[in-house]
């Protein structure tokens, strides 16, 4: 393998090497993943994404079989955290996959079923202006696995336990304000129930539902703290609204690079939110830096 063509892009600085590979021809190893997603001797993201259809990659052995509701020829989003992990499902990264596949051209008009880890996901791209997209995603129903508490830094959080697919305990702080969230840590690696999360989990701290508004920031799973995370906006409009008394409502999440309106349902959730994709090029895999 030698050079490899692809799209880098962000949803509210949630940022992602997007690599498409229709047929699955890519071996995408965690080395390689690492090595793409390295800031300083790669190309630098969150995560790493491979476009491809379901169908090439059940026969790569990437994947068992379609998820439900999925057809063989439709794509599916082969995501990767920075460390080389699989990751079920990412919101932001589902936002931009959308873009890439209007960009491409192999979106039929603005709508399309994907597959994900996750399962089935409809992606609406509602308008492109420039290098802008605006991007809803269905992102079904949220589990809510109920409470739980995890350490970060010197401080001890409770929150609520949301299964979107991944694992998140979004935590709503009462009387925290966006400054004081502002000036907490949050890159540090958290500590959590290892038995109410086995495979880990995306921590959300939160600040309480105000006129339809949260502030959030988060630590992800396999990456460390990240500028938004896309499941975990509707994890934290889930847990905020709970907080407030409410099951269903519109929430506008505030995180560090940006803004999102997660709309939950009785029927499921939707999350709305730019995404941008900022240049493309080809890397030359002999000169990353492997680890």
């Amino acid at each position: 393998m030698s050079g490899l063509s692809f799209l880098k892009g962000h949803g509210t600085g949630n940022d992602f090497v997007v690599l498409p590979d229709p047929a699955a021809d890519i071996d995408l190893t965690p080395e390689l993943v690492r090595g793409l997603a390295d800031r300083h001797r790669g190309i630098g993201g969150d995560g790493v994404i491979r476009v491809a259809t379901t169908a090439a990659l059940i026969d790569a052995g990437v994947i068992a079989q379609a998820p439900d509701g999925v057809a063989p020829g439709d794509w599916f989003m082969d995501y990767r955290n920075a460390d080389g992990s699989v990751a079920e499902m990412c919101g932001n990264g589902v936002r931009v996959f959308g873009h890439v596949l209007h960009d491409l051209g192999l979106l039929s008009g603005h709508h399309a079923v994907i597959g994900t880890r996750a399962g089935r996901r409809e992606l609406t791209v509602h308008a492109v202006s420039g290098s802008t997209a605006d991007v809803s995603v269905d992102m079904g129903a949220p589990g809510v696995l109920g409470q739980s508490t995890a350490v970060l830094g010197d401080r001890s959080y409770e929150g609520l336990g949301v299964d979107m697919g991944n694992p998140h305990l979004a935590c709503v702080v009462p009387g925290l304000t966006s400054q004081d969230l502002a000036a907490l840590t949050v890159e540090q690696g958290p500590q959590w129930d290892r038995s109410f999360f086995p495979d880990g989990v995306n921590l959300e701290i939160v600040t309480p539902l105000e006129d339809g508004v949260v502030h959030m920031r988060v630590h992800e799973r396999g990456v460390g703290e990240t500028l938004s995370c896309g499941t975990g906006t509707v994890a934290a409009a889930v847990a905020s609204l709970r907080e407030a008394g409410k099951d269903t409502g519109k929430v506008e999440v505030r995180i560090p690079g940006g803004a999102v309106t997660v709309t939950v349902s009785g029927a499921g959730s939707e999350l709305r939110g730019p995404s941008v994709l900022l240049f493309r090029g080809v890397v030359e895999t002999g000169d990353l830096t492997f680890s």
